[in-house]
């Protein structure tokens, strides 16, 4: 299992300073962000348009997550792990027993 990473890119960087706003923004812009992999422990990433973005293997360990739409946003492999998810969409391909697990136990959420 690969161990959640520090990106050195500045869009990253942007959520680990919780610069949601501006992040969105930037994005929004046509800027970049790799963000696969990526370690999210403890943030407060509400607001954040995830539409489209990869995270994929990402760490949300208690992460504040709270309505963000994640329906189009890749999360294979990504753990949520006592993260606040109220209000948020996932995937269609993550099944509730998938969320579930990964919410309570920490297990890296695997597709259908």
């Amino acid at each position: 299992m690969p161990k959640p990473v520090i990106h050195n890119n500045p869009m990253y960087q942007l959520l680990r300073e919780e610069k949601i706003e501006e992040f969105n923004r930037r994005r929004q812009a046509g800027e970049q962000a790799v963000l696969a992999g990526g370690d999210y422990r403890g943030l407060d990433l509400r607001n954040l348009n995830a539409d489209g973005l990869d995270f994929s293997d990402a760490y949300f360990r208690n992460s504040d997550l709270r309505g963000i739409d994640f329906r189009n946003a890749q999360l294979e492999g990504a753990s949520i792990v006592e993260a606040k998810i109220s209000g948020c969409y996932f995937p269609k391909a993550l099944g509730a027993m998938e969320l579930r697990l990964s919410h309570e136990m920490g297990t890296r959420m695997r597709y259908r």
